[in-house]
């Protein structure tokens, strides 16, 4: 068996496995994180409507993202009827695409956001060992 270590969100877990269970195991911690990043982009819209650019730049600058992760996770939000567009001309330059929150978003954020916080309690008491 191999000791390979993964970056999961700046923490570190030692994995012991194969290569193709690295390989796995790589996948779904990318998975898990657009999971997460869905949720982030569905809090930030929660406040206030953002252009897509605006949005990816705010998320970048707290969680290590590449700069095309946010449009594909926004066409997904937007046909599944969380959230809406529409264009503005805020800045006298060429209209800019807002996202915002459906009613359907704003109340899958809530819930998705009391289960996040209720699931991260969990384990933060499982790994101080309360």
């Amino acid at each position: 068996n191999l000791v390979k270590t993964v970056d999961i969100f700046q923490n570190y877990c030692i994995i012991y496995s194969s290569e193709q269970n690295l390989k796995e195991v790589r996948l779904l911690n990318i998975q898990y994180k657009k999971g997460v990043i869905e949720l982030c982009i569905l809090s930030v819209l929660s406040k206030r409507d953002m252009y897509g650019y605006e949005l990816s730049e705010y998320i970048s600058k707290q969680i290590d993202i590449s700069d095309g992760t946010v449009y594909p996770i926004l066409r997904k939000l937007k046909a599944d009827g969380l959230v809406k567009t529409y264009l503005s001309e805020d800045s006298g330059g060429p209209p800019r695409k807002y996202y915002a929150l459906t009613q359907t978003g704003m109340d899958n954020f809530k819930r998705d956001a009391e289960e996040w916080l209720s699931f991260t309690r969990t384990v933060n008491n499982m790994i101080k060992g309360d």
